[in-house]
């Protein structure tokens, strides 16, 4: 089971901040540099140092460009539509002219792609980033109404900005983040000259992505933008929930500086967490090796046009929404049509948002809902050594003995990277744990 991450976003969200936190968090330096050093895309070096932002000790992961790709912060120097002294690198934004044309490199999702694929990035690494980008090509594709292909990134496509998604990917498949948590993006106000003239916070990219993932967006009385498009498609692409437990345990913190001198602190604070136990009230659980029950939400719903390839992407959205289990099943409806029951478990605070996407993606007008108890055996996640290298597997626990399960995940990541069979790799962690019986 991998680790649950929290970002608290009052200063807003961009790429070099998300970046630099989870660096703090103690992403591998080693791996990051040798993903960026197998990127097909030159003329650049990165910069990690720390700084003090508003007397707070933060990470500042830093792109440093050569002359033909540099990129300055225009947006700090046309911020509400007239002159502020002091250019820092920019994320999001240009000016629109022809020196600004001409230092930014256009684009598209295919040359992108490429560049994504060809990388010594771990596939789920590649997964993330691609969705990144995907979601900024979508949100410009409505900006402008042309065909996400014909979508060509601008500033995103940019060096700096490419080397932060692909970084920002990297960090968090290093850091074995499964679960992040993002209950708001906070805002500023005021606009922002880019290069189609004078815009609103926020900028048309951002608020196309926020309505369309459902995010929460609060805007403060901060003058300028917090939350930049790469920012704002990064939470979209990875966040799994947005409510906080009601308890919760930090276990380590890591802080990202942004560039820009605004009102706020301009920090970005990344968490990782743990749910309150037992254990943490003075009880040890695995002590008392008993089961244990809790209370869970069961939603179905029947779907009579609907294909198999688009149940299977919606069973994807849902599970990384925070659906604890997603089936369906085929079944013969009224006049004998052929149609499907979905199913999909889950808790109650994640009822809304699992609904959405049921509505979203498919045809059904209705969804029934129950409540169910359940029992659970006592569970831990242990890492183990295997002979390709280490894999993550659950151990669970009835009346003194454990039962271990290889995690799928885990396994096929090891599969794929060292080109070994997914079945002699699980049959192996399976009969080293008999051996030690």
């Amino acid at each position: 089971m991998g680790k649950t991450l929290y970002l608290e976003c009052y200063s807003g969200i961009s790429g070099d901040m998300t970046v630099a936190a989870l660096l703090d968090l103690g992403a591998d330096r080693s791996v990051l540099d040798r993903v960026l050093k197998s990127l097909k895309v030159s003329g650049f070096e990165t910069k990690i140092s720390r700084v003090v932002k508003s007397g707070i000790d933060a990470c500042d992961f830093d792109v440093v460009l050569d002359k033909e790709h540099e990129n300055h912060d225009h947006d700090m120097e046309y911020l509400y539509g007239h002159h502020h002294e002091g250019h820092e690198r920019n994320h999001a934004h240009g000016t629109g002219t022809a020196q600004d044309h001409h230092h930014h490199e256009h684009r598209g999702i295919k040359e992108i792609t490429y560049i994504i694929e060809h990388s010594a990035m771990t596939e789920n690494a590649k997964k993330i980033a691609l969705r990144i980008f995907e979601i900024l090509a979508e949100a410009e594709s409505k900006a402008h109404n042309v065909p996400v292909d014909q979508v060509h990134f601008h500033e995103v496509g940019a060096v700096d900005s490419i080397v932060d998604i692909v970084s920002v990917a990297v960090c968090l498949d290093n850091l074995d983040v499964t679960e992040v948590i993002v209950p708001v993006l906070c805002e500023g106000r005021g606009t922002v000259r880019c290069q189609h003239g004078i815009l609103p916070i926020p900028v048309p990219a951002v608020a196309n992505i926020v309505s369309a993932n459902h995010l929460y967006l609060k805007m403060t009385e901060v003058e300028g933008e917090l939350v930049t498009p790469t920012g704002a498609a990064i939470v979209a692409a990875v966040k799994t929930k947005d409510k906080l437990p009601e308890t919760f345990e930090i276990q380590k913190i890591g802080i990202g500086a942004g560039k820009r001198q605004y009102e706020c602190p301009g920090i970005l604070r990344a968490m990782f967490i743990s749910e309150s136990t037992e254990q943490a009230k003075g009880r040890n659980p695995k002590a008392e090796n008993q089961e244990t029950k809790d209370t869970i939400i069961k939603m179905e719903t029947n779907i009579d046009d609907c294909s198999g390839e688009v149940l299977g992407f919606v069973m994807e959205r849902l599970m990384k929404a925070g659906a604890r289990d997603v089936h369906y099943v085929p079944v013969f409806m009224k006049k004998n049509r052929p149609a499907w029951v979905l199913n999909v478990i889950c808790k109650e605070e994640d009822i809304e948002t699992l609904q959405n996407i049921i509505f979203e993606e498919t045809t059904t007008i209705g969804i029934r809902y129950s409540i169910m108890e359940r029992t659970i055996l006592p569970r831990e996640t242990r890492t183990l050594p295997t002979p390709w290298g280490e894999v993550q597997v659950k151990v669970c626990t009835l009346n003194g003995k454990e039962q271990l399960y290889p995690e799928y995940e885990s396994v096929a990541q090891l599969s794929r990277e060292k080109e070994i069979p997914f079945t002699e790799i699980y049959r192996y962690i399976v009969l080293a744990n008999k051996d030690k019986e």
